[in-house]
């Protein structure tokens, strides 16, 4: 753009050029219309949402969503998923094959329309799906133009057809290559290198959305092969579906009752619900609208949860469990310790919120709660024992919601506080905005020294904790809230936490609202954990990833929480050289590649043997350390769930099954996150 000047009587020539440019030359010859799939190829980040690892593996999702959209029709039961050794991808389905015959409108075969046309298919009102999944809508057609190359095999009506496509275009018109032996769509890719910055797949990544989708389409199996590693093998089937989604969660738990479910359809909205308590006090609510994760729950989500609480409290009064002259229990009261999944399906999902993943339609609220009021009314009157523990845990969590909040009124006043406020044994730093600070918690007194002095006292804090955190997955909020050193870490963060353990304080309708966690409080836009590169060190870090999970998450949604990575070794090559090592493999290279013979190796044992020069050097001097950022994916929600569950819950069997079953998978084991 250029400059303005009032001063001026007219333009410089180079401003009056472009004045021309703006003013006269802006014609229907100006624009650029991008035929066929041309747009994705410019701007595939509209589409995608970027062209980095997530969205390289979205690629994979909006393909076997078209599979599973063939198995939600009734029309597929089995989905192989393959990671080629060439790299490529390939989904196979034994759906009813896209069709191939003529399509009216653009003189191609269909199956060629439905490949090259964005928002072609049968969801969008021509009666090939009555229900589909998928986001955005761009479908196989954006996977074909992001594509290197990209082939489609089909099988219907006896015959097999083929055809290939070069970023999008075809080669050549839909040819039938011979008979067919079954019945499907076989789709098999190779993302483009011009497109993507960096094409590595993670496994994990893949078969995070296989289970989830199998859990919510019991009458498909899908597989996943990866002819790269076929350890990573792997079938999912789960014939109870969501019901077996609740008891895998609750699997380290001690449970009061069986899975309740219950199935439903009304005025063409499908509602599924599974629930089940257990004796511990977190809850859990997952929910699916057509197979999309609603991680910001959304009508369905606020439908059970007032149905929940107005059924409970009526089943309480009916059997005089709450007495006339005592409260009512509010929602979180009902919530505490449930499980539960809410999968509903409708014709035309409306998602809102900041990451779409909302449900908004405004008539599935009333629907979820009259379908859920009368199927749990019915299930307490036929199942009086059930409900009355359920009843008794209400009770339970009501009385410890006001021990939570008295607790959490004593952290204000706790004696660790000083006359600041602030936890006394933090040392702070001088800028107070947060974006620009960043908290190193330390483990223990020794390791605060050299912390102490290697920091930069400008932006960088430094906490001492004293040994091992209490693990709060097994311990009440308000017994969590009588630690010293938790009363440390809110004091010092300066949010508050949420006393709720995840779960929303609301009204005794089931309205959420937020409370006890501002976010906009926080002291320090880093927390950084530092603890040593030891088996030790990862317990005292999986501690503290446990509490922020549970009592500050948002802190983890926004990227705020870091891993420092302090060396194992030192390698020192005469007088000035010296070298760090995270563990022995690359120890050992740095040796090789130096070779001299006057090489001293020394293994820390911990952040107290470590002179400050040294620390600041690999752990806190932004310009050569190195940090791990925690994140957290939507498509991460279950998984997670289940780990910190199956790693830190009661139960000693699913953690020893869980370890065993991972152990192969760990390859650098104070780093694998």
């Amino acid at each position: 753009m250029a400059k303005t000047n009032t001063k001026k009587a007219r333009p410089e020539p180079e401003e009056e050029s472009l004045s021309r440019v703006v003013d006269s030359e802006y014609t229907a010859e100006n624009i650029t219309v991008l035929e066929g799939l041309e747009a994705v190829r410019q701007r595939p980040a509209m589409y995608i949402g970027d062209t980095g690892s997530r969205g390289l593996h979205h690629l994979f999702n909006e393909v076997l969503d078209n599979s599973i959209d063939e198995a939600l029709a009734g029309h597929c039961d089995k989905i192989v998923c393959t990671l080629h050794t060439d790299n490529s991808l390939s989904v196979v389905d034994n759906g009813r094959g896209i069709p191939v015959d003529k399509h009216e409108k653009y003189g191609v075969s269909a199956l060629q329309v439905v490949m090259t046309v964005l928002h072609a298919g049968g969801k969008f009102g021509g009666g090939g799906y009555r229900v589909s999944g998928g986001l955005h809508g761009v479908g196989v057609s954006c996977v074909n133009a992001l594509s290197e190359w990209c082939e489609v095999t089909v099988e219907r009506d006896g015959k097999k057809y083929y055809q290939k496509y070069k970023r999008g275009v075809p080669e050549a018109d839909v040819k039938e290559i011979g008979k067919a032996t079954g019945k499907g769509t076989a789709t098999r890719w190779m993302a483009d290198s011009k497109i993507f910055e960096d094409i590595k797949y993670d496994s994990h990544i893949f078969k995070t959305r296989i289970r989830e989708l199998a859990y919510l389409n019991p009458n498909v199996s899908i597989e996943f092969v990866n002819e790269k590693n076929p350890d990573e093998n792997e079938t999912f089937h789960f014939k109870d579906g969501i019901k077996a989604l609740v008891q895998d969660i609750n699997e380290s738990h001690d449970v009061l009752h069986k899975p309740i479910y219950f199935k439903k359809t009304r005025e063409d909205t499908e509602v599924e619900v599974a629930l089940q308590y257990h004796t511990g006090y977190k809850e859990n609510i997952l929910s699916f609208a057509n197979n999309i994760n609603t991680i910001e729950g959304g009508t369905h989500t606020t439908g059970a949860k007032t149905a929940l609480t107005r059924v409970i409290n009526n089943y309480a009064r009916k059997v005089n469990l709450l007495k006339e002259k005592e409260q009512n229990f509010i929602g979180e009261d009902v919530r505490g310790g449930l499980t539960m999944v809410i999968s509903v399906k409708l014709l035309h999902p409306q998602f809102e919120g900041q990451t779409k993943t909302k449900l908004g339609n405004g008539e599935v609220e009333g629907l979820v709660n009259s379908i859920m009021g009368e199927a749990l009314g019915e299930f307490f009157d036929e199942n009086p024992a059930i409900a009355k523990r359920i009843v008794e845990k209400a009770i339970i969590e009501q009385r410890a919601r006001e021990a939570a909040r008295k607790a959490a009124e004593a952290v204000k006043r706790s004696s660790a506080l000083d006359s600041f406020g602030l936890a006394a044994k933090l040392v702070d730093c001088i800028e107070k905005d947060p974006m620009k600070t960043e908290l190193f918690i330390v483990e223990g007194d020794s390791a605060a020294g050299p912390a102490k002095g290697a920091r930069d006292r400008r932006f960088q804090a430094v906490l001492p904790i004293k040994g091992k955190i209490l693990n709060v997955e097994r311990a009440r909020v308000d017994k969590a809230l009588d630690n010293n050193e938790i009363k440390a870490l809110i004091s010092s963060l300066g949010t508050g936490i949420d006393i709720s353990v995840g779960r929303e304080h609301d009204d005794a309708e089931g309205n959420g609202s937020a409370h006890g966690f501002d976010i906009s409080k926080i002291r320090y836009g880093k927390i950084i954990l530092l603890t040593d590169a030891d088996v030790d060190g990862e317990h005292i870090r999986t501690l503290l990833l446990t509490f922020f999970y549970r009592y500050m998450k948002p802190i983890i949604d926004h990227g705020m929480v870091y891993l420092a990575k302090p060396p194992l070794f030192t390698i020192k090559a005469g007088k000035d050289e010296r070298y760090y090592a995270q563990d022995e493999q690359e120890r050992d290279e740095i040796v090789r590649s130096l070779k001299k013979k006057d090489v001293q190796i020394t293994r820390f044992k911990g952040l107290g043997e470590m002179n400050p020069e040294e620390l600041e050097e690999t752990a806190m001097n932004p310009s050569t350390r190195t940090l791990l950022q925690i994140r957290l994916t939507p498509e991460d929600e279950i998984e997670t769930e289940m780990i910190f569950s199956r790693l830190m819950g009661d139960k000693v069997e699913p953690r020893r099954e869980y370890i065993e079953k991972h152990a192969k998978e760990v390859t650098d084991l104070d780093w694998h996150y």
